[in-house]
């Protein structure tokens, strides 16, 4: 604890850190231990900044591809594709579409029936959306 000299404590693991050093300074400067706040700033090697910036950012990305995958659930089941293909199309399960998709909701998205149309090209069979 730099701001009061002569204090000093030492705990076992970083989750005993605030009580110890509370203790310490409380018996320092002969005051109640909750009188006062406490701020716990470990000094961490580069990689545990790097670490945890990346998981925030796969966070982040988790979320608006869940956002994205709603509304394209939600696209698709509205132009009368089945919750099966659209899964299919998304990369997620059918019973993964239900959930993101209720009918109720896909339904006042959108009235359009067009769902897929088959074209034939060269001989090839694709499918065109």
């Amino acid at each position: 604890m730099p701001e009061i000299k002569g204090v000093f404590s030492q705990a076992r693991r970083l989750d005993q850190v605030e009580g110890m050093a509370r203790e310490a300074i409380a018996l320092m400067l002969d005051i109640d231990p909750h009188s006062f706040d406490v701020e716990v700033e470990p000094d961490l090697p580069q990689e545990v900044s790097r670490a945890r910036k990346a998981r925030s950012a796969l966070r982040k990305a988790e979320e608006s591809a869940e956002e994205a995958t709603v509304t394209a659930a939600r696209a698709l089941l509205a132009k009368g594709y089945t919750v099966r293909d659209a899964g299919a199309l998304l990369g997620i399960s059918p019973q993964r579409v239900s959930q993101l998709a209720p009918k109720k909701a896909a339904a006042s998205a959108g009235k359009s029936s067009e769902g897929g149309k088959a074209a034939f090209k060269q001989g090839q069979e694709s499918a065109a959306a």
